[in-house]
């Protein structure tokens, strides 16, 4: 079964020694709304996940679990 984006985002964000809080200000979104995209209340909007993908340098696609390697 492939990752999904929810805990793809934890997965990097850990691995960047960053908290929710420090990701989501420089995410420019609430801590709450990060909080539910990393939890899988919400999915991100497609904004949001270009911005993700963008600051940890991977495809939207591995974010989301199309692609197991970045």
């Amino acid at each position: 079964m492939p990752t999904q984006f929810h805990t793809r985002l934890k997965e990097l964000r850990i691995q960047e020694n960053l908290t929710q809080e420090k990701l989501s200000k420089i995410l420019f979104v609430p801590r709450s709304t990060f909080a539910s995209w990393e939890v899988g209340v919400n999915p991100p909007s497609i904004d949001s996940l270009i911005k993700i993908a963008d600051y940890f340098d991977v495809s939207i696609d591995y974010l989301v679990g199309r692609k197991e390697v970045n």
